[in-house]
């Protein structure tokens, strides 16, 4: 009964982290900002970090059930 909300969340946080990476590196391949106003170094390190922090919480999500 409770594997629904966990199935639910992983998804979500599947979803968007892998959205995030997607995007993070479409940015960073075609040499454009993934931040506007922030050093580009800095905000692909962290668009990344975050991107991967939440694929991390997608799987601990995905081992709940």
């Amino acid at each position: 009964m409770e594997s629904g909300p966990a199935i639910f969340a992983g998804v979500v946080f599947a979803l968007f982290g892998a959205g995030l990476l997607a995007w993070t590196v479409t940015r960073v391949r075609h040499r454009e900002p993934v931040a506007h106003g922030v050093n580009p170094v800095a905000s692909a390190t962290l668009a990344s970090l975050a991107a991967m922090i939440t694929l991390a919480v997608a799987v601990w999500c995905f081992t709940r059930l």
